[in-house]
């Protein structure tokens, strides 16, 4: 595990904001020479603390817009059964996000649709058809106030 001091944390926070800095504004928002926040932040790639970057796309552009997150139950708590339920998901195009999670159901998905009728039809044709799910609750994302996501 890389050693998170505060230096790594400030440029951890400001590369989340904007992947796309250049190294000489980066070091200035730290207080760094750049070819010290360059190793660093090179070290930090090597080390796989910094998974890769990301460009923020406008959901309304690309015919994503309609947000919903999904919790699914499944009927058996068994690994084929999970694996299956998940291979199902990593197909569906529409699912942006697959966590399992601990609670009342195994799963919340992160579904981004073009709009209710195409929600609709991932919700019967996909995850209707996805042998062992049990129950599925929808939550539309009526607005975001706060979205830190890359």
């Amino acid at each position: 595990m890389t050693d998170i001091d505060l230096i790594n944390d400030r440029i951890l926070r400001t590369l989340s904001r904007d992947g796309r800095i250049s190294n000489l504004m980066l070091a200035e928002a730290v207080g760094l020479s750049p070819s010290a926040c360059l190793r660093r932040v090179q070290e930090l790639e090597r080390t796989g603390v910094i998974k890769g970057y990301r460009a923020r796309l406008d959901p309304a552009q690309t015919g994503r817009a309609y947000v919903v997150y999904v919790a699914v139950g499944l009927a058996e708590h068994t690994k084929a059964a999970q694996m299956g339920f998940e291979r199902a998901m990593l197909a569906a195009s529409e699912v942006v996000e697959c966590h399992n999670v601990a609670g009342t159901f195994e799963y919340m998905l992160r579904v981004e649709v073009a709009d209710l009728p195409a929600y609709k039809a991932f919700h019967t044709d996909t995850l209707g058809t996805v042998p062992f799910v049990r129950a599925i609750t929808s939550y539309m994302v009526m607005g975001s106030p706060k979205d830190l996501r890359a």
